[in-house]
């Protein structure tokens, strides 16, 4: 009983500074977890929809797709295969939605 009674103590507090260690990792670089691996999704539709013939529907589909599926391929076209969820995505139409 002695023995179950340190061991579970030992885990608690193990656990405890696991979760204060962590705390302090995340406060120290500013932003959750979450907030650090999400893209900014303007600049990278800007330079997206920069050659396109109809801009504001660009961008707005580009910043809708972004924000969805969190990645813009690179260039102003093409190369889908680097985001298969914008790539993937489609309209109610069936067509694809994302530019």
């Amino acid at each position: 009983m002695a023995t179950t009674l340190k061991m579970m103590t030992l885990f608690t507090v193990f656990c405890f500074l696991f979760i204060v260690e962590f705390q302090l990792q995340v406060s120290s670089e500013g932003v959750g977890p979450a907030e650090a691996l999400k893209m900014n999704c303007p600049p990278a539709c800007d330079y997206r929809c920069s050659k396109s013939s109809r801009h504001k529907m660009c961008i707005r589909a580009c910043n809708t797709c972004c924000q969805r599926c969190n990645c813009v391929p690179p260039g102003t076209s093409g190369n889908a295969d680097v985001c298969p969820c914008y790539a993937n995505m489609t309209t109610h139409g069936g067509r694809l939605k994302c530019p």
